[in-house]
């Protein structure tokens, strides 16, 4: 699976925008300012953006390389600095001819494209395609004949019907052609935009072909300039919101299109949907208010359910039980209300050890919304919770699937388990430095502390790793490294008033050590491999990523970002708390490190699983970058987290063992305020 994955959720009244109004031609060149204007390095075009502008645009249309041919497209990748110039003028007058005629090369490829579909969904249904029988799809390079082509048109179509095959019974041949059918109507709901048709084949005004147009070229430029920068659809930023906040006002369904229509994928948790008892995952939806669906598209569906004025709707259903060939219709009537997605938020639970216990608190994101709802707030109540449960003698946070999220929540899910000090420097376009600061001098947890990660940790877990790392608070344990995402980004999703919407690249970041996880991310002091260890996951797999870099420590916070005034506040309520480096953690790791590696090989489920990834490794290079296929389970067990609980013991009992020989004038070799 791709690692990027989005859900749509039923419901439109979560999360406010400014109306959003359809983009003209006109507003592409002050989209190009605006963004210039924030980028760190990109500030005005240049040949290398222009390249990069073109290729993107073109890998938009067809990222399989399953329409253009390689004679089709070579002239545009392969811009002399003279054509590229050439590109870079026009853009500065406003002339977007280059893409415009980019788009008629993807029409005529869409049309040689649905003249082979039709060829090839009969091909297809007389050999009955299984799974293990079919190549990959070459994604290096272009097809180099309308013949490739067509056998690359053909492979897709086989995947979507095998992938059919395993969600519904295709036992006759009507409903193996109807698997063809729903492809065709999947494809076309992409190619009738760039057509510039509606579903009907009938033009689109205008209007609508401006802002399409508009859009793609502003969402090539946009990650043309580094692989973090991009521009949004309204849609795109309202599901971006969603992730970020957490909630959303709906009914809390998750739809999906088959063969017989828009049926149930998912109930959201806590939601009118799943509270009603009725409503059941593959149940078709047939009705929204009356109004029957079964003849109009997946997005007119979509529509019907998202209208904002719709506080109550009833919606039917029709449940086929194939066992006993019924069929069943009911209605069920549903309020919309406010949903909290609380099962994405944090997870807890805990182990006894000795007389107390050991808690683990899993943090999906960094999270935060206006009526109270933080993961700071949440990890501070789980702590809570944990004590009345018995005394905590320690703690794992898991952050192995955590890709960020606010900036403000990590300095202050640090700041959980520090005293005041910094947490994150930022550096901006012309080199200021600004420093994010805990000044909350007492930590809610200051005990032994592991930092689960792997590969897909990024950003904001980052910071909260390294930066906890630093002052050697806690100790990190996983994949070798974290993802490597150092950089900042400027958004306008969150902004209510936003009429446009994107992200762009406008600082780096480094921790108290002056370090930077852009590109190395961060080390793990202890290896532990999760199922992301084999795979090629990471900032350096990506396109354009920003070079790293590294400023000068700041363990002892020099105050040079605020005023006068502030800086005699700081001087005298928060210098003197400041938080030391605690070395106890660094000199006792070497034992740490024997003993995992000691309880690794002797565990059998352990390198069952070691040997797994090994196999995986072997066929890496078949792989695209940044793609997950095959996650390995071995037994019930969660191997990692089992580990680094493990761990927590080694500290608890070293630090036990050592803690007669450290007196007061040694306390600082033991963390601060340890119980």
């Amino acid at each position: 699976m791709m690692l990027v994955l989005l859900f749509f959720f039923v419901g439109w009244g979560g999360a406010s925008f400014a109306e959003p109004h359809p983009l003209k031609m006109s507003d592409i060149h002050r989209v190009f300012e605006r963004l210039f204007s924030f980028h760190i390095e990109a500030k005005d075009f240049n040949p290398t953006i222009a390249r990069r502008s073109i290729r993107l645009f073109i890998e938009q249309f067809d990222p399989d390389k399953t329409y253009l041919l390689a004679d089709e497209v070579t002239p545009y990748l392969q811009l002399s600095d003279r054509k590229a110039q050439e590109i870079i003028e026009r853009l500065k007058k406003e002339d977007y001819s280059d893409f415009l005629a980019l788009n008629a090369l993807f029409q005529r490829a869409i049309y040689r494209a649905e003249s082979m579909r039709s060829m090839l969904a009969q091909q297809l249904l007389e050999e009955d395609p299984q799974e293990g029988s079919l190549s990959p799809i070459p994604s290096s390079r272009y097809a180099s004949s309308e013949a490739e082509l067509a056998q690359r048109q053909k492979l897709r179509m086989a995947r979507f019907f095998i992938f059919q095959k395993g969600r519904t019974h295709l036992d006759s041949p009507e409903r193996k052609a109807k698997v063809f059918s729903l492809f065709e109507r999947k494809v076309r709901r992409t190619e009738a935009n760039f057509l510039f048709q509606d579903l009907n084949g009938n033009a689109l005004p205008k209007a609508k072909i401006d802002h399409f147009i508009a859009t793609k070229i502003l969402k090539s430029f946009a990650k043309s300039l580094d692989t973090h920068t991009s521009f949004f659809s309204p849609e795109e930023a309202y599901e971006m919101r969603l992730s970020l906040e957490k909630q959303f006002e709906g009914v809390g369904v998750v739809l999906s299109e088959g063969i017989d229509g828009v049926m149930i994928a998912e109930l959201i948790k806590g939601s009118p949907a799943e509270e009603s008892g009725k409503i059941q995952i593959n149940d078709l939806l047939v009705e929204v208010n009356g109004t029957p669906v079964s003849q109009l598209s997946f997005e007119e569906v979509l529509d019907l359910l998202k209208q904002k004025d719709a506080g109550e709707m009833v919606l039917g259903f029709r449940r086929v039980d194939l066992e006993v060939k019924n069929e069943s219709f009911y209605r069920v009537a549903l309020k919309k209300r406010p949903i909290l997605m609380n099962e994405e938020r944090i997870e807890t639970s805990y182990e006894k050890f000795g007389q107390g216990i050991i808690g683990k608190i899993v943090l999906h994101s960094f999270y935060e919304s206006g009526d109270g709802i933080s993961s700071e707030k949440d990890i501070k109540e789980a702590i809570a919770a944990f004590r009345e449960k018995g005394d905590l003698h320690g703690l794992v946070l898991d952050l192995r699937e955590n890709s960020g999220g606010f900036l403000s929540q990590a300095v202050k899910v640090a700041g959980l388990f520090m005293s005041n000090g910094v947490v994150v420097i930022s550096k901006y376009g012309k080199g200021d430095l600004h420093y994010l600061r805990n000044i909350v001098s007492r930590p809610v947890f200051n005990g032994p502390l592991i930092i689960l990660v792997s590969k897909m940790s990024a950003s904001a877990a980052e910071i909260v790793a390294q930066a906890l790392q630093d002052y050697g608070i806690a100790v990190v344990v996983g994949d070798e490294r974290t993802f490597g995402k150092g950089s900042i980004q400027y958004q306008t999703v969150t902004d209510e008033k936003a009429d446009i919407f994107f992200k762009v690249t406008v600082g780096r970041y480094y921790t108290a050590s002056g370090r930077s996880t852009q590109i190395d991310g961060v080390i793990s002091d202890i290896q532990v491999p999760t199922q992301y260890a084999p795979y090629n996951i990471g900032e350096r797999f990506l396109e354009y990523p920003l070079p790293a870099d590294a400023v000068g420590a700041a363990y002892i916070d020099p105050l040079t970002d605020l005023d006068q005034r502030t800086k005699l506040v700081f001087q005298k309520r928060y210098l003197p708390s400041l938080q030391r480096i605690v070395p106890y953690w660094k000199r006792i790791l070497p034992q740490l490190q024997k003993n995992s590696r000691s309880r690794i090989t002797k565990n059998p489920d352990f390198q069952a699983f070691l040997k797994h990834i090994d196999k995986i490794r072997s066929r890496q290079g078949g792989l695209p970058v940044n793609t997950i296929d095959e996650p390995i389970h071995i037994g019930m067990e969660d191997l990692q987290m089992s580990e680094a609980v493990n761990i927590v013991k080694d500290m608890i009992l070293i630090e036990s063992q050592d803690r007669p020989k450290v007196e007061a004038p040694a306390a600082s070799l033991a963390p601060t305020g340890t119980e």
